[in-house]
């Protein structure tokens, strides 16, 4: 039923950035493969980001590696833990969400991450189904295995007490309960970001304190995000979204750093070892564009998230819009009535949702994002619509790929 451990261990191993203990985790195979049992290997789930992009796939697709090789896949959704806010990776306290949020962002997650999973050696849970049932003097008991000493180790902790920064008690109690997730479902292996690994490794010491064998850490490297500076987060705007569609993912893709290709190959995409190992020689010998490398890294992931057909059509349309400059077959069609034409240029941009806010659509315009039939707008209070009455439909462009088909009442 289950690979050899070698075939389990290269395919585990890939783009990992630690694993701790390896030995272990070796070991913990082979007892997989005598038993025929499958191993439980726990992700947690922040519920305060239920949008997930390239950098969150990261860690998913290990899981479903995990899956490929038989073992089974635990998602645990920090409902309750959402309560507490993680402060992993922060220099301030993450604001607490209400249990109702974290319901509504987990099912948000969930509907997203079955992209990527598979739902046949699939665990859903909720860490309120136990963590809700601890009374005081098991809570008490739980803080009592862990020294806040070693609580000042992490990093985030320990900048924020040599600041001066505030720190709440509360915030000592996430690790743990988080802990106390891999202690419930009996964890064999946990994944988790590189910022993750203090949390993960509270995890292996208070299975031990209540008698449980211990995990084994898997950390997956944090993303780059598409800037080649920070890891990929939808704050920044550097990110490449999995809802994203074709043609957004394609362009975003291709607007990635030279030096980011290879990581992005083995982080993001399925290619073969073998094929992995010739891309890299490719890159260091320059024998290959670096262009037509991450047109092919674009198609990769366009076909992870949308199918086979979809990558041909995407690069179809980017060469349209970006090298022969014309306009994409496939435009948002908005249909607007015959006093529309007079409403600004910016609150149009509003009102068919091509920005979110006044000041975002302000921004846009004034930055020069905002073409009409091919010229640049730059005037936020401008009626572009009125300069000819007798016109009834002009192109709107946004950005670099929201394309938008205006039409008005034919003027009489």
């Amino acid at each position: 039923m289950f690979a050899p451990l070698n075939e389990q261990l290269d395919l585990i191993k890939r783009g990992a950035a630690e694993i701790i203990p390896e030995e272990e985790l070796a070991e913990k195979i082979e007892g997989s493969r005598k038993k025929n049992l499958p191993l439980n290997i726990k992700l947690g789930c922040d519920p305060s980001r239920p949008d997930l992009h390239l950098g969150h796939a990261v860690v998913l697709r290990k899981l479903r590696q995990f899956q490929d090789l038989g073992h089974t896949a635990t998602l645990i959704v920090g409902d309750f833990t959402g309560m507490i806010g993680d402060p992993s990776g922060r220099n301030k306290a993450r604001p607490p969400m209400t249990l109702q949020e974290t319901r509504l962002n987990g099912e948000t997650y969930f509907q997203q991450a079955s992209k990527i999973l598979s739902s046949k050696n699939l665990n859903i849970l909720y860490n309120s189904q136990w963590l809700g049932k601890m009374n005081f003097e098991e809570v008490i008991k739980l803080a009592s295995k862990y020294t806040v000493a070693r609580m000042l180790e992490r990093d985030d902790f320990e900048k924020r007490y040599r600041a001066g920064e505030p720190i709440s008690v509360h915030e000592f109690l996430y690790p743990l309960a988080q802990a106390m997730d891999s202690v419930a479902i009996k964890a064999d292996v946990e994944l988790g970001g590189t910022d993750q690994k203090f949390n993960l490794l509270v995890g292996r010491d208070i299975q031990r304190e209540y008698g449980v064998d211990p995990q084994v850490i898997l950390t997956m490297p944090l993303l780059v995000g598409t800037d080649g500076v920070e890891k990929m987060s939808k704050s920044i705007g550097n990110y490449i979204a999995i809802t994203d569609n074709p043609d957004e993912m394609y362009g975003k893709t291709l607007s990635i750093p030279d030096n980011l290709i290879y990581d992005y190959f083995v982080l993001t995409t399925d290619l073969p070892e073998v094929e992995l190992r010739l891309l890299k020689r490719q890159l260091e010998s320059k024998e290959v564009n670096p262009r037509d490398l991450k047109r092919r890294l674009a198609r990769e992931i366009v076909a992870l998230y949308h199918g086979a057909d979809a990558p041909v059509r995407a690069e179809e349309n980017f060469d349209r819009v970006f090298v022969r400059k014309e306009t994409p077959e496939e435009k948002t069609t908005i249909n607007r009535g015959a006093g529309d034409r007079d409403v600004p240029l910016f609150r149009t941009l509003v009102n068919i949702g091509a920005a979110p806010s006044s000041s975002e659509a302000t921004r846009l315009i004034k930055q020069g994002g905002v073409s009409i039939d091919g010229v640049r707008e730059i005037d936020p209070m401008s009626t572009p619509w009125m300069s000819d009455p007798r016109k009834n439909s002009f192109v709107l462009k946004v950005g670099k790929r929201k394309f938008y088909e205006l039409t008005f009442p034919q003027s009489q």
